[in-house]
């Protein structure tokens, strides 16, 4: 099974030149049930319902990979859940984990495809983060030594000062974690 993902994975990120593309993605088995509504507007809905072509990587009941329409390397490919939550804290953890857990395996197949080394795992939660797309997302970017894709990989880092204000900071969001840990929990009741 893994040998046809990778097979699979492989014919899509490095098309035979004198072949045709790969198919766009087909309607996938995750039609809107009776308590799942999906905006009519959202580019990964569509793409979920199959009015929108796509191609797709992987696909089990829980999510969705497809190569990025824009991406930034070859191969880069976005995780995205069958169901619609417009941010990653608004994701229950249990969909959130099942995007992650595919992440190694679909992760090992694009660098394997595209001779890469390495991958980065990127989210972009919210617009002041880079987030375009308002539907829950995960892009694996894959890497090769010196490609120089970010600019601030350049950029000196400097090591974390231990004063006040650090101390600080790791108190507010010490006094804030379990207050989200319970509204985590509210959330997966209610959606559950």
């Amino acid at each position: 099974m893994e040998a046809r993902r990778l097979a699979l994975l492989y014919s899509h990120l490095c098309p035979s030149p004198s072949g045709p593309l790969p198919p766009p993605l087909s309607p996938s088995a995750c039609a809107p049930q009776s308590n799942q509504t999906f905006p009519d507007d959202c580019v990964f809905c569509l793409i979920i319902r199959g009015q929108s072509p796509a191609f797709k990587l992987y696909e089990d009941d829980m999510c969705l990979c497809i190569l990025d329409t824009r991406p930034l390397s070859r191969g880069h490919s976005l995780i995205i859940p069958k169901s619609h939550f417009s941010s990653l804290d608004t994701t229950p953890p249990s969909v959130v984990a099942a995007m992650c857990s595919k992440v190694p395996f679909i992760g090992n197949a694009i660098m394997k495809a595209t001779g890469s080394d390495s991958f980065n795992l990127l989210v972009n939660n919210g617009a002041a983060a880079g987030q375009v797309i308002f539907h829950t997302h995960i892009h694996i970017i894959p890497r090769k030594a010196g490609d120089c894709l970010w600019t601030s990989e350049s950029l000196h880092r400097r090591p974390l000062k231990i004063d006040p204000e650090t101390s600080g900071l790791v108190n507010r969001v010490r006094e804030l974690l379990p207050n989200i840990s319970e509204e985590s929990k509210d959330q997966v009741s209610t959606l559950s």
